[in-house]
């Protein structure tokens, strides 16, 4: 859960401001956005033994492939969040004097939250398959570790009850995020 969790903030803190970026300025989305797409062509067991030469063992690489994992939903759902606003309300909100930290803060965002929201959903629960490829690879001392011990060992009740928990943490966190998706509906 460390490794899921702080690779999820690492990716949500990048997919938010690159997707706001993508979403309002055309350049941006022309030079980023094809780079972006073809990230998703490479596996993440490929990546895995790359961040361990680069970065070493421990909580920071397996951290920094769950956010590479994290960040292409979150990002996705920023932009068409984004975009999906309608015109005459930002312009309206324009015509009345909202500065651009207005915009984002009191317009743009609550407007966008249902799709960002959406994307951290999906995000959080990529993160924890992120996290155990890491473990397979890098090592570590998670359910991914436990899954690679109990597969050399052919222990296949170990392995059918670690990947339940494994299905019940990432359905814990997706349901973590539809309740902070519920009170954000009734404010």
């Amino acid at each position: 859960m460390r490794e899921a969790l702080a690779g999820s903030g690492m990716g949500i803190g990048v997919a938010l401001p690159l997707g706001y970026l993508i979403a309002r300025s055309d350049l941006a989305a022309a030079a980023l956005q094809p780079y972006i797409a073809a990230s998703q062509a490479v596996p993440a067991v490929a990546l895995a033994p790359l961040l361990a030469l680069w970065l070493g063992y421990g909580l920071l690489p397996i951290a920094v492939l769950c956010a590479l994992l994290v960040f292409f939903p979150i990002l996705v759902n920023t932009v068409l969040g984004l975009r999906a606003l309608d015109p005459e309300v930002l312009g309206a909100a324009r015509v009345d004097g909202v500065g651009w930290s207005g915009m984002l803060w009191y317009i743009e965002l609550p407007l966008a939250l249902p799709s960002i929201l959406a994307g951290v959903r999906n995000g959080l629960t990529l993160s924890i398959t992120g996290a155990v490829v890491g473990e397979f690879v890098m090592g570590g001392e998670g359910l991914g570790q436990l899954l690679s011990v109990q597969r050399q060992a052919a222990d296949t009740v170990g392995l059918f009850s670690t990947l339940v928990m494994l299905a019940l943490l990432a359905a814990g966190l997706y349901g973590v995020v539809r309740l902070v998706e519920r009170f954000a509906q009734r404010d």
